[in-house]
Formats: structure tokens, C-alpha cells, sequence
């Protein structure tokens, strides 16, 4: 419960219809979608960058705890409240400040939808690239939190390659501005892209300068079934050692196809279908015929049972809307999903498959594997009953070996969902001693009482 002390001044800065601490808005935020939650001490909706300086103002100086939210769409605990906290909820600072055409630039608040970048930017025959799946709902802040991304990063790369500059303030209370408003800028530290990933510990968001690029002519869409994971991303291997760069290449294993059964979008598909890729390449219309042929020359081998070239608009989209709708899709295996973005070389992509499917046999567990291959980064989701110990318990051992066979093979533990409460403990595996203990250091730098969504990224 917040000191009356903390709640009066709180109120001063922001208003008192800014601050609630009733029952049904604490439960309302007091998770994200992790299944788990923590009943924070308030909800805090801030409306202006000036209002974000005096709440972390006050609440460094009474040792309040700061979690910031966008819309709760992240999956690793990365927005859950801790015990005593406030949580400060970005959806009212929802305003795009700027749109530089000339310059393909644009500012916003930290609560503007993602997807609404886009279409605004699209307007102007411009589009903001990174695309993750719940983009159009998520908060653009919560993708700076989490650098996120999507399919389109094979091609485009991800959220932290499209910010130019940040308003911010650290967690004493300090505006703090980084970066510039053009595209080439090497003077002192490269604080923004140090702040966007770094999911809330060092400074809160407050604006961002986010750099647009022009809006391609067309896209061509290719469906592709395979026989076997193996023969499949084999495929995908082969792409990306070529001149051509898909602006998507995707991956469904055969319980991915399951889950997305019920949207009818998989009912073509040949006898035999173990895997599926989706391919897009995008560009000048002129030259989509050369793009798509190269890439149909790579994908061409072992294991290939079907090609589609062209599928229209309408069922592009629809697959598209099946694949990004997976993550919750395959929720009817089972009740709880452990959802892990792991990311390995590409090279190595077909080894780690083989690998999920011998883990998934051994611990006699559904594990369902989609995601983003051009990029190596998969979404393996251990499908299991909460409410079974020994179920768990084969859970958590899977997952301790997901993660060593991950670093084995040169991989890493998060791609783009970050790192949260979830998988902090796992943290010591893939970072050293040595370098934890200098980011402990520059943590407390932009955050000298630790107030700043304490108990996240780190051990």
C-alpha cells in the first residue's frame, strides 16, 4: 500500500484522476501476459514527459519501486509489478509529435500503437519495418523495452535499428536526451541504443525519434510444405546463403500447422505436410520476377512437396494473420505455455530442430516450434499442466537443456522477447561474471537506488 504521504504527492504532480488504488484496477495490472502476478500499490497514468520527471522524482526519494507498462503484451514478466510498486502506465501519452516526411522521421509518445507508426507512415508512401506480432496492440514503448521485432527482420532488422534518438529520465529523476535526428551520429556513448533493450532498469521512455524508410511497390508471397523440419529449414540455410534477402522466411512445424488448423488456412495443404515455410520477398514491382526466381531456386530439394507462387492479397494475409495468431493458438494443447525466443546460426537452425524433436520424445512433452528462421530465432513453446509436479518438473529440466544446447551451438537465450522475471536465472549461462558485474555498475548509474523495475534482466 503507497505511504498517504507518496499518494498526496503523486497526486499534486499528475492529478487525482491519474492515480488509482482501488481493488479492481491493482488486479487489472498486476500482470502481463506471463501467468503469473503481483498485485502492484498503484496505477499511475502520466500524461506528459513533465509528469514522468516529478512521479520518478518522488518516488526515488521515498524508494518507491517503478514498473513501466505499455499494453502487458509481453510474455516474459518484463512489465509484471513488484510488491510495494507503482506501476506507470504509458497509454495516455499516445501521441505521435512528429511526422518529417522529408526527412523519414517521426516522433512519438511511448503509448502510440505500433501499428499505427506504420499505417501513419504509410500515408506518405513510407513504412516503419519492425512488425512484431502483436503490433497491433502493443505499445511502441514496450518494444523499445524489449528491442522487438518480427518477421520482417530478416530483412529490415529490429526495433533498435529504427530509433535515432530518446527522451528519457533516469530513475533520480534526470532528463536525459540521446541520439540525434539523422540517420549518421558518433558523438560521446551510444546511450539510445544501450536504453532500447534495456527493459525499463536504466530510464524511462518518454519520447522516441524513429527513422521510416520507404514504403516498397509490391510483395509476392510463397507457401511451401515440407516433409520434415529438417528438409525444411535445410531450405532455409540455403536461402540465406544467396544474393536474394527475403523480407520474410518463416517456419510452422507440424503441431504449429495443428493449431492453426481451425482458421481453414491449412486445409489445401498436400498429405505428408510435417513443415511449413512462409517466403516473402518485397521491392520494386519490376523487380519482384528476379527476387522470386532466385528464391525458388534455393528452396527447391529434398523433402519439398508443394510450392505456391502468388497466393492472392486476402489469403496472404490470412496466413499471415494464422501464423501471428499461433502464440495463442496453440494455448488448446495445453493450459500453460513456456514460450522461449531462442535464437542459434542459421547454419545451425536444422541441428537444433532435430534436437527439439529428440527433447520433446525424452521428456514426453508437446513442444511446438514456429518463428522467425530467416534470423535462426524460433519460438519453442513447452506445452504443459501447470497443475502436474512431475509435468513441471520435466518442463524445467527441458528447458535447462534447451538452453545449454542453445549456447552450445553458439545461440543466444532471448531474440526479441527480452528477458524479464522468467529467465533471469538463465542470464549467468550466456554472460560472465566480469561483464554482469560492469552492468550491474552502469545500472546503478542511471538508477542509484534501484528503483527502476527491480528484479528483472539480471540474476
Amino acid at each position: 500500500m503507497l505511504p498517504s504521504s507518496v499518494l498526496s504527492a503523486l497526486q499534486q504532480v499528475v492529478g487525482a484522476d491519474r492515480i488509482f488504488t482501488d481493488e479492481a484496477t491493482l488486479a487489472l495490472y498486476s500482470a502481463d501476459e506471463t501467468p503469473r502476478q503481483v498485485t502492484p500499490s498503484g496505477v499511475i497514468f502520466p500524461t506528459s514527459h513533465e509528469h514522468v520527471v516529478d512521479l520518478v522524482k518522488i518516488a526515488h526519494a521515498h524508494q518507491v519501486p517503478l514498473v513501466a507498462r505499455g499494453a502487458g503484451s509481453g510474455n516474459v514478466g518484463g512489465a509484471m509489478p513488484v510488491e510495494n510498486g507503482l506501476v506507470v502506465s504509458f497509454e495516455c501519452m499516445n501521441r505521435i509529435l512528429e511526422f518529417d516526411v522529408e526527412n523519414r522521421l517521426m516522433v512519438v509518445q511511448p503509448g502510440v500503437v505500433t501499428g499505427y507508426i506504420d499505417e501513419m507512415a504509410r500515408t506518405q508512401g513510407l513504412f516503419y519495418p519492425p512488425d512484431p506480432g502483436s503490433g497491433t496492440y502493443c505499445r511502441i514503448g514496450g518494444n523499445l523495452a524489449m528491442n522487438a521485432a518480427g518477421p520482417r527482420a530478416v530483412k529490415y532488422g529490429v526495433t533498435r535499428d529504427y530509433v535515432l534518438g530518446l527522451r528519457a529520465v533516469t530513475g533520480d529523476g534526470k532528463e536525459i536526451r540521446t541520439g540525434c535526428r539523422t540517420t549518421k551520429g558518433v558523438t560521446g556513448y551510444d546511450f539510445t541504443r544501450l536504453l532500447v533493450g534495456s527493459e525499463g532498469t536504466l530510464a524511462l521512455i518518454t519520447e522516441a525519434t524513429l527513422k521510416l524508410l520507404p514504403a516498397p511497390e509490391a510483395i509476392i508471397t510463397l507457401r511451401l510444405c515440407f516433409s520434415s523440419n529438417h528438409t525444411a529449414l535445410e531450405a532455409v540455410q540455403r536461402v540465406m546463403q544467396q544474393a536474394v534477402l527475403p523480407c520474410a522466411l518463416e517456419f510452422m512445424d507440424r503441431r504449429s500447422i495443428d493449431a492453426i488448423r481451425p482458421t481453414g488456412v491449412t486445409s489445401d495443404l498436400p498429405n505428408g505436410t510435417r513443415a511449413l515455410l512462409m517466403v516473402e520477398a518485397d521491392g520494386a514491382k519490376a523487380d519482384l520476377p528476379r527476387q522470386i526466381s532466385a528464391l525458388k531456386a534455393a528452396l527447391q530439394g529434398e523433402g519439398l512437396l508443394e510450392l505456391k507462387e502468388g497466393i492472392n492479397r486476402d489469403d496472404a494475409t490470412r496466413l499471415w494473420l494464422a501464423r501471428k495468431s499461433l502464440s495463442h493458438a496453440v494455448k488448446q494443447i495445453a493450459p500453460l505455455k513456456i514460450n522461449e525466443d531462442v535464437v542459434v546460426p542459421v547454419s545451425r537452425l536444422a541441428e537444433f530442430v532435430d534436437f527439439i524433436d529428440q527433447l520433446a520424445d525424452q521428456s514426453t512433452l508437446p513442444i511446438v516450434s514456429f518463428g522467425h528462421a530467416g534470423n535462426g530465432n524460433l519460438h519453442v513453446n513447452l506445452m504443459v499442466h501447470p497443475d502436474d509436479a512431475d509435468e513441471m518438473q520435466r518442463a524445467r529440466a527441458a528447458l535447462q537443456a534447451l538452453f545449454e544446447k542453445t549456447l552450445a551451438l553458439g545461440g543466444t537465450l532471448s531474440g526479441e522477447h527480452g528477458i524479464g522475471s522468467e529467465k533471469r536465472a538463465y542470464v549467468p549461462l550466456e554472460i560472465d561474471p566480469p561483464t554482469l558485474t560492469l552492468m550491474a555498475l552502469v545500472k546503478q548509474q542511471f538508477d542509484p537506488a534501484g528503483i527502476l523495475n527491480p528484479g528483472k534482466l539480471f540474476p
